[in-house]
């Protein structure tokens, strides 16, 4: 059984798109969010994550995206991509958490544009009334 496990660990970490599926999960990141930058649909990053093997070009593209090298994909263990992103030279796109829930601040901004549009069509409606006001004099 021990044999199986090592055998079964081996396996698991040469699979290529376990790992682009699993840094893409770090990075706090969607299959659709991957999709859109890659100009492709959530089905074939789907189909990418269960590939057990990717051609370097496309590898070298999902690795741009996702913020590491081509190396790093290859390379990656739980332990290594912690220790990559920790090194990383551009630390502020991962040591800034966030500390808002988006669809609060998504909910704030369809308010916002609520008010705007009141304040656009109240403007509109005034702007009107003192054409017809001035049409009216004549």
């Amino acid at each position: 059984m021990f044999i199986f496990e090592i055998m079964s660990t081996a396996t698991k970490t040469s699979h290529i798109g376990r790992k682009i599926s699993r840094i893409r999960e770090l990075r706090g990141m969607k299959q659709e969010a991957l999709a859109a930058e890659l100009g492709i649909s959530q089905q074939s990053v789907s189909s990418l994550e269960q590939s057990e093997h990717i051609e370097d070009e496309k590898l070298e593209r999902v690795a741009k995206v996702l913020g590491v090298t081509k190396e790093g994909i290859e390379k990656f263990s739980e332990e290594s991509v912690f220790n990559y992103f920790n090194n990383f030279h551009d630390k502020s796109a991962f040591n800034s958490h966030c500390t808002f829930n988006p669809l609060d601040r998504l909910m704030e901004s369809v308010e916002e544009n609520k008010k705007l549009y009141e304040r656009l069509l109240q403007a509109e409606k005034e702007k009107v009334a003192y054409l017809e006001k001035l049409i009216d004099k004549r």
